[in-house]
This record gives structure tokens, C-alpha cells and sequence, in this order.
């Protein structure tokens, strides 16, 4: 058996050695961007890439017809290894511009770098498996093919398919500005519809027949807005009206939409938020005489952190160091900070991490913090992490001050620089999740640390039961 430091330079070779090869695979799904259980295209991509390396496939997952699972080696202990290859709406960009230029208005693009993120976490299931056969080492790895993180949650579909339930260590990583091992819990979520239903009239000759659906959004939308004042400061609230009963004001509207997001630290703590919320739409109906129909369409818990694995990830991060940016990388970015990211962007990015001053490109890794934290924001990752310990870290793929979900960070998501990025999150994850497979201690120990987190609750899925992803098929937003 190879030593530590041999077995990290053997897998990050074979990292290496293939990352070309899953670099233009990443290019490819970046060119045919696809919205949350859409992404047929990316997923042909991806399990043709991953047959080809040895792994059998297990398609239509979960009940959902862009959710697969791949599986290569025998024998315990079995690791996990997440990806994902959604886009957004809205998003279409030219590459490597410093200015907005759609490639197609109104198409979608990969503002969250999704391309890169499945493209990576495949790319490390196949180093980690070339790395056990080459080694002789028992175990599987898995990668999950996940889709609709954006909007959808397919890893809680996944989750509540027990697709996670064997699994001994699962791992993951997103592309960022920054290196570092991601220690911070997450907010919870639920997300649902509420569609109000009146009676139409004249709204000049009759309008006293008619119940407008479009006045209880309305009310309910105010009401929700007086609630924000006493309800904690750690947790959100969004909306969207997605139909206001069409374009003729002289007609009292009879149906009419919107979407709620509610989100808190704790999964308990949304969902009696989201009560609060059915209350008010309730009281919105009651106002107008209409009615309202509530469909939950998307739901995450928040991540569970896990030390043990996040303290393995962080030492092999070390090690490798950051990505091998080279004067082209800095030099775009560098442009596009001065020609096409704000200020205000740019000082976000210093004011959590002052190291970044001055720097177009990160190029070092971050230490660990002292104290966990909360990201305000949402994933599907987090039901992972109640059902088997989970760890992820973040690369650097793009410019210090690139905002998510934005043309600035599609126009990058396929440059060198991203592919660096890429690259070094797969020698991460590979290499943490070869310690893993080597010391049934670590597991052990991330095991022990999951049940002490969690109090030995089992998992329970946000979503309920009736809600499958058939229903969500057109209606994702």
C-alpha cells in the first residue's frame, strides 16, 4: 500500500491525466445550457463519458427521468460523489467578453457553473476509481448524476429514495472565487405555489359578481410584508407573482399566482414559518371570497458540517495548493473586474475574506474558520448531509467579485482558469475520499460526529409524499 503523500500524487496524476478529456466534456454542457429536469442532454454527455470509463449506469432515478446513478468498484466502504448540470433562466452569454452579449435573449446559461461542477465531481469518480483498481484497494465510489438543484431539489427526491442510505461518506464542491473547505450550515427551505381562484365579471358593468384572484396575491402579499417585522432576523422570505390573471383591466381576473420561498437555519423553523405564510394566503382568500391552492414544489434541509471529513479535505487541499493560474487568467480577469463587476461586488468578496484585496484571481487556499457559520443561501446538498456525512469544498474558477446567477460568471465558466478551478476540486474531493476508503476510522469518526449533530434523528424529507417530480415537470421557476 502507497504512503499518504504518494497516494495524493498518484491521484491527483490520475486526475490529471484525464481532466482534459472531462474539461471539453464540462465546455460541452456550458454550449447546451437546460433548466432544472430538462437536462437531457447533459446527462447523455455525462453517463457516455462515464461508461466509457467503466462505470455501469443506473438511469430514471428517484422517479425522475434526468437522475442517475453511476457505480464502479466492489466491496465497502461505498463513497458518494455529487454533481450536477442544471442552468438558469434568462442567462445566455457569449464566452469570454467583458461585456453582456447574449448568445440568444431569453435562452438559459450557466450561471451557477453547474457545467463545471458535475464535470468536476465526475472526473474525480473516475481518478478515484482508476486510483483503487491501480492500487488494489476494495470499495466503491458512486457518482450521482443530480439534477434541478436550482430549482427542484433533486437530491431531496433522491434522499427520500434512499438512493444515500448505504453510502459511508458522500462529498461535493462548487465553483467560486475563492479555495477553501466549506464549513458553514445553510438555510433551510420550502418553497410552494399559491394559486387563488375567483370568479370573473365585467369589471365596468358587474363587478360586484366578480371575485378577483389577483386582489388576494395582492393582499397576501401585503400581509406577508407586515409579518417580516416579527419573524426572526436569520430568516427570509421571497416572492414572485407568477400569474396575474391576464392583460385586460376590464376583466375582474379569476386566477392568479405566486411563488413563496421561506427559508430559516433549521428545517423546523422554515416550515412554522411557512405555516404563517398558508395563514396569511388563507386569510388573503378569505378577504376577497376566493380560494387558494397551495402546491409545495421544492424543499431542502440545512447542511449538516462535518469536521472529521471537512479537516481531511482541508490537509489534501493544502497540499495540492491552489489552481495554476497562469498572466492569460489574471489578465481577463483583471478586464473584466474593471470593465463589468461593481465595486460593491468586489468589496463583498474582500469584506468575508480581506485576503482577497487587491487580487483578480484567488490564489491561495483559505484556513479553516474558527466557528461555523450560516450561508444564506439554500441547496439540496444539505438533505445529503442528514442522511450520511458529507463534505465540499470551493474552487476558485472565476474573477474575485463575480456574482452568481449573473452573465458575468457564465461568460467565464468555460476559460482555462475554470477548468483550473475544476481540476483542483476533483484532486480534493478524489484524494479525501481515498482517505475514507483507506482508514475505516475516519468514517467512523465522521459516522459518530453525523449522529451527534443530527441527536440521532433520522432524516425526514421536507417534501411531502404526494409531491413527486411529474408534478414539477414545466412548472420549476
Amino acid at each position: 500500500m502507497l504512503n499518504d503523500r504518494l497516494s495524493l500524487d498518484e491521484i491527483a496524476r490520475r486526475v490529471e491525466a484525464k481532466s482534459k478529456a472531462f474539461c471539453d466534456s464540462s465546455d460541452r454542457i456550458w454550449a447546451m445550457p437546460e433548466l432544472a429536469f430538462e437536462e437531457h442532454r447533459a446527462v447523455e454527455e455525462q453517463i457516455t463519458m462515464l461508461e466509457a470509463e467503466g462505470f455501469s449506469i443506473t438511469r430514471n432515478v428517484g422517479g425522475m427521468a434526468t437522475a442517475f446513478v453511476a457505480e464502479a468498484g466492489k466491496g465497502g466502504p461505498i463513497v458518494g460523489i455529487l454533481g450536477e448540470f442544471d442552468a438558469l433562466p434568462d442567462l445566455a452569454q457569449i464566452s469570454g467578453v467583458t461585456e453582456h452579449a447574449p448568445t440568444k435573449a431569453g435562452t438559459p446559461g450557466h450561471g451557477c457553473g453547474h457545467n463545471l461542477l458535475g464535470s468536476g465531481s465526475a472526473l474525480a469518480a473516475v481518478a478515484l476509481k482508476d486510483a483503487l483498481e491501480g492500487e488494489g484497494i476494495a470499495g466503491t465510489v458512486r457518482y450521482y448524476g443530480c439534477p434541478a438543484e436550482e430549482s427542484g431539489s433533486g437530491k431531496t427526491f433522491m434522499a427520500r429514495a434512499g438512493l444515500f442510505d448505504d453510502l459511508d461518506a458522500a462529498f461535493c464542491w462548487h465553483p467560486n472565487v475563492i479555495n477553501e473547505v466549506s464549513t458553514m450550515s445553510s438555510l433551510a427551505c420550502v418553497q410552494a405555489y399559491f394559486r387563488f381562484t375567483g370568479r370573473a365579471a365585467h369589471a365596468a358593468a358587474s363587478p360586484h359578481l366578480g371575485r378577483s384572484a389577483l386582489d388576494a396575491v395582492e393582499l397576501m402579499n401585503v400581509g406577508v410584508n407586515y409579518m417580516r417585522e416579527h419573524m426572526p432576523s436569520d430568516a427570509r422570505v421571497h416572492y414572485a407573482t407568477t400569474n396575474t390573471g391576464g392583460i385586460a383591466p376590464n376583466v375582474v381576473q379569476a386566477y392568479a399566482e405566486s411563488l413563496y420561498l421561506v427559508r430559516s437555519p433549521h428545517l423546523p423553523d422554515a416550515m412554522t414559518l411557512f405555516e404563517r405564510v398558508k395563514k396569511i394566503a388563507e386569510g388573503a382568500a378569505l378577504m376577497t371570497e376566493t380560494s387558494v391552492e397551495v402546491q409545495i414544489t421544492d424543499a431542502t434541509s440545512n447542511i449538516v458540517p462535518n469536521k472529521a471529513l471537512q479537516d481531511a479535505m482541508y490537509e489534501n487541499m493544502k497540499r495540492l495548493g491552489p489552481p495554476p493560474f497562469d498572466a492569460a487568467d489574471v489578465s481577463f480577469a483583471d478586464k473584466l473586474q474593471k470593465a463589468a463587476l461593481t465595486a460593491a461586488d468586489i468589496q463583498e468578496n474582500v469584506k468575508v475574506h480581506a485576503s482577497l484585496k487587491g487580487k483578480a484571481l484567488h490564489d491561495a487556499v483559505l484556513a479553516m474558520p474558527e466557528r461555523e457559520g450560516v450561508m444564506m443561501g439554500s441547496t439540496d446538498v444539505g438533505d445529503v448531509s442528514w442522511v450520511v456525512p458529507t463534505a465540499q469544498c470551493h474552487t476558485a474558477c472565476f474573477a474575485v467579485g463575480t456574482a452568481f446567477h449573473t452573465w458575468q460568471l457564465v461568460t467565464q465558466g468555460n476559460l482555462p482558469a475554470a477548468h483550473k478551478g475544476m481540476v483542483l476540486a476533483a484532486k480534493a474531493m478524489a484524494t479525501t475520499a481515498a482517505d475514507c476508503l483507506r482508514n475505516p476510522d475516519l468514517i467512523a469518526r465522521a459516522k459518530a460526529e453525523l449522529r451527534e449533530r443530527t441527536g440521532g434523528r433520522p432524516y425526514v424529507c421536507p417534501i411531502p409524499p404526494e409531491v413527486t417530480p411529474e408534478h414539477l415537470n414545466g412548472k420549476a421557476a
